[in-house]
């Protein structure tokens, strides 16, 4: 890859890595500032509260996906970028100065939530304008390794965000935590968007974009979904091979300190310890799967991983409930992220592989976000609601049933490595219309998007 892939690639991740710290970072500080927002009560209750809040981001995303995968598509990826992260920087900056419950009632939570709207709408087309952005800007025979930075981004905002906890728990006493210390990690994510802005006002279109005039969908109907629809197959196969992967990701990455504190009984500085040290490894696998994708294809990875998701959940989870100290917990928790990387290394570029530039954006955005709205959104609060009800293995079945369910769709879709991102949607004089690019279509298409 040339230095200015590279470029496109640092540039396109640090905008993410600032998004996903801002909005990681509510879950893993949840613990400290659930009661500042509502009265005093059962910490469970209280905990699903905030819960309740985190998954109401998600139910925006879809929203955020439509206008953010429309200006994506009609403006480019560049205007998509820089605009996410200005929402992201101002949904922080509100959580940073959000007043408690003891001085506005229920006027905090109200901003808390208004916060989260906020972030629901940036990370909904982030999401999509990163993968796709990440995805177009690598050379073909890279998409694998260039689009597996979105999970390292992501992983890595995660990761300055419970290494600022660590920081932060080990400077400051508990009391001072509870009382106005959460109240940092936002505010240092509001000023880091700042700088990523200043970052995406500079940086450089995608040569497939530019060059998309022609690329399957008319100018007219770019990023509009009256052009999705006429992709709908390909749209509900994002749906489903979501399903799975989001849920697993969030079990084992922002509900797992908390897992770890309330589930398994480690005091929360072990908890947060655990998860900085699995996600650092975590991170560094990413690439060496994506690379591995451009050589063996996207469907064995995303097989592996749905397979050992939906043999391994249940017992890992269980396992993890009894490991008692550091080193089991930071085994288990590295055995269920490898498996997991099956899924996040490569999800953005076979998503983004599936449509045509002119709808690419939206396409992605749209039914990725419905199905985290769906599953990824809801799963800290489902397992909650599993805790809280007395059966919490039964959110252990529930993540394996969704990665059932994947498996099913990525045995059966069709392998898109090798495919003409130019071309995906159009059809060169002389080819028949199925050989523009190979996605499922007609029953095929419905059975694997099922």
């Amino acid at each position: 890859m040339g230095r200015e892939h590279w470029k496109k690639i640092w540039v396109g991740s640090a905008g993410n890595m600032v998004e996903w710290f801002d909005w990681f970072v509510y879950a893993s500080f949840a613990t400290y500032f659930a009661g500042a927002f509502f009265p005093e009560g059962n910490d469970t209750a209280k905990l699903m509260n905030t819960a309740g809040i985190f998954a109401v981001g998600f139910f925006m995303r879809p929203v955020g996906g439509w206008l953010l995968g429309r200006v994506g598509d009609r403006k480019g990826r560049k205007a998509a970028l820089t605009l996410t992260v200005t929402l992201m920087s101002a949904s922080a900056l509100l959580i940073a100065v959000a007043p408690t419950y003891a001085v506005a009632g229920y006027g905090g939570a109200a901003v808390l939530l208004v916060a989260r709207l906020l972030q629901g709408l940036s990370v909904g087309g982030e999401y999509a304008a990163s993968a796709t952005y990440l995805t177009e800007a690598s050379a073909p025979k890279h998409r694998g390794f260039a689009s597996s930075f979105q999970y390292v981004s992501m992983t890595a905002g995660q990761i300055l965000g419970l290494g600022l906890q660590i920081v932060l728990q080990r400077t400051m006493s508990a009391e001072a935590l509870h009382s106005w210390g959460w109240r940092v990690p936002f505010i240092v994510g509001a000023l880091g968007a700042a700088v990523v802005f200043y970052l995406r006002r500079t940086m450089l279109e995608t040569e497939v974009y530019e060059e998309s005039a022609d690329a399957g969908v008319a100018s007219a109907d770019k990023g509009t979904v009256k052009a999705l629809w006429a992709h709908k197959r390909e749209a509900f196969l994002v749906i489903a091979l979501t399903m799975g992967g989001t849920v697993a990701y969030y079990t084992y990455t922002t509900y797992l300190t908390k897992y770890l504190s309330n589930s398994a009984g480690l005091p929360k500085q072990t908890a947060t310890l655990v998860s900085f040290c699995a996600l650092i490894v975590f991170a560094c696998l990413q690439p060496l799967a994506g690379r591995l994708s451009d050589r063996i294809g996207r469907r064995p990875l995303l097989i592996t991983f749905a397979v050992g998701s939906t043999l391994l959940t249940v017992p890992i989870m269980t396992m993890l409930q009894h490991a008692g100290s550091f080193w089991p917990a930071l085994g288990l928790s590295l055995l269920a992220l490898a498996v997991v990387t099956g899924y996040t290394s490569i999800n953005a570029c076979v998503k983004a592989e599936l449509f045509p530039t002119g709808i690419r954006a939206l396409g992605v955005a749209l039914p990725y976000a419905i199905a985290n709205a769906l599953f990824g959104g809801t799963a800290e609060y489902v397992a909650l609601w599993f805790k809280d009800a007395g059966v919490e293995s039964g959110y252990y079945w529930y993540v394996a049933g969704c990665a059932a369910v994947s498996l099913v769709v990525y045995l059966t879709m069709r392998e898109t490595r090798d495919i003409d991102l130019g071309r995906v949607g159009r059809t060169a004089p002389g080819e028949p219309a199925a050989a523009a690019a190979p996605v499922p279509s007609g029953k095929a298409a419905v059975d694997s998007a099922s």
